[in-house]
């Protein structure tokens, strides 16, 4: 058939808007987005027609294209992921999943109106903060505490309330660069603090501080390098010191402890990362730390320490720009709940359960998934090995963890090809690969898509 034939045949969206299976998609989704999938669908197989790719067609291709499209577009853009990557706290996935106190909190405050800036007690405006602060408080010990919308956002507030056109003097190998090319030093500029960098990449000592200290010096800014280590000939100036020294040149310190770390890993066998409740007790000023990564609650910037100070950064004019929402407080709430019983903490927080959980837990998951495999894919070739899983989130950076994996292969597709497949499914399924094989980490992996990963490889093959 012709181009002028092929394009004549090309059906009117009012004719189409006739159909019965687009009146049906009317029925579940919004109008505006059927007649766009309408439109586009007759725009792509008129290009097809005209770049002569179509030698023919029937109503029911151009039909079975728009169902695919409207259920695409109808798909939110933000959407569930199956992490196999054995990175736990994964930047690009999301970082923490919540746990299910919180997921509740979230549904609460969605749904209903809530008193986020209203007194019950005496029937007049409160503080949003009020709903966090005490239980910030009562885990890490600090007099009194705030929440912003992410840890970047605590750090430029804090130095902007404490020193703005002030010096504020810090060691040169805690300039550290995260994901995004967020550096510490522009957050620094971006807040009105002027930098002083003392000391060398992998050597500072006391007197690097001390003799840089002038009338202009606001603080003494602690960074944990939590996303790298430095190894070998190196020295740092310990909180102690650092808080001696601000006491004795009424200099308040301020600590970026990054992660949020709220118990210590080093009682399950990780190498030892600072707490927050460590670094308050040897008398910190100001401590900021993120929400969703070691804390494994949502994205926000925690900042705990003297009162003197959090009331006056809570004047701040930023703090309004920089404020966290009724969701983000909801689900803070219901992820700090749990630290008051650590046991509770690691049995409920995924990103601790993830962390903390035996490998062997892993292995039997591994067997069932393999297992359901098996019998839904029979040709797949499945074997279950040990490997490592990483934490992620720039925490403990050199910090392996022992898991088990399946490796998967299948001689009609190679690796690649059978990543690109998995993470195109209708649930994405992010996998790594390695040696030509398939790895899925059970580490990151729920057992309720078990079925989705079976079913995902079964529509493949």
């Amino acid at each position: 058939m012709d181009n002028k034939s092929l394009l004549r045949k090309l059906p009117k969206i009012d004719e189409l808007l006739k159909e019965d299976i687009v009146s049906e998609k009317m029925k579940s989704i919004l109008r505006p987005l059927v007649i766009d999938a309408l439109r586009e669908t007759i725009d792509k197989f008129r290009n097809d027609i005209l770049n002569q790719k179509l030698e023919d067609f029937e109503r029911e291709d151009i039909l079975n294209y728009f169902i695919y499209l409207v259920e695409e577009k109808n798909t939110p853009r933000l959407k569930k992921v199956i992490n196999g990557t054995g990175v736990i706290i994964h930047t690009n996935l999301g970082r923490s999943i919540l746990s299910r106190e919180a997921v509740q909190n979230v549904l609460t405050a969605s749904e209903n109106f809530n008193n986020l800036e209203y007194n019950l007690e005496n029937g007049e405006r409160g503080s949003r903060y009020s709903h966090v602060e005490g239980i910030i408080k009562k885990i890490t010990g600090a007099e009194a505490a705030m929440v912003v919308n992410n840890n970047a956002a605590a750090v430029m507030l804090v130095l902007s309330t404490l020193c703005k056109d002030k010096e504020a003097i810090v060691s040169r190998g805690q300039l550290v660069e995260i994901g995004g090319s967020f550096r510490v030093p522009d957050v620094m500029t971006f807040s009105g603090a002027k930098l002083v960098e003392v000391g060398t990449t992998n050597r500072t000592h006391l007197y690097d501080y001390e003799n840089n200290i002038s009338e202009d010096t606001g603080v003494f800014l602690k960074v944990h390098t939590s996303n790298f280590k430095i190894m070998g000939f190196t020295e740092e100036v310990s909180i102690e010191e650092l808080v001696e020294l601000g006491r004795k040149h009424h200099i308040p310190v301020v600590e970026d402890i990054g992660s949020g770390v709220l118990i210590d890993f080093s009682k399950y066998g990780f190498t030892y990362e600072p707490t927050v409740q460590e670094s308050l007790k040897k008398g910190i000023d100001v401590v900021t730390f993120s929400g969703d990564k070691m804390l494994g609650g949502p994205q926000a910037g925690i900042i705990a320490g003297k009162k003197e100070y959090i009331d006056r950064i809570k004047k701040n004019q930023l703090t309004r720009a920089l404020r966290i929402d009724k969701m983000t407080l909801a689900a803070l709430e219901g992820t700090l709940k749990y630290y008051l019983d650590e046991q509770q903490a690691v049995l409920n927080i995924p990103t601790l359960y993830m962390i903390l959980s035996s490998k062997e837990e892993h292995k039997k998951r591994a067997a069932r998934l393999k297992n359901k495999l098996k019998k839904a894919v029979p040709h797949v070739d499945v074997n279950i090995d040990t490997d490592f899983s990483m934490v992620g989130g720039g925490s403990m950076p050199t910090e392996k963890i022992q898991t088990y994996v399946l490796k998967i292969k299948n001689n009609n597709y190679t690796a690649k090809q059978l990543e690109e497949k998995l993470r195109k499914n209708n649930t994405p399924i992010i996998a790594r690969i390695y040696n030509e094989e398939i790895i899925l980490d059970l580490r990151t992996v729920f057992d309720r898509d078990f079925d989705t990963i079976t079913e995902a490889f079964k529509n493949i093959m």
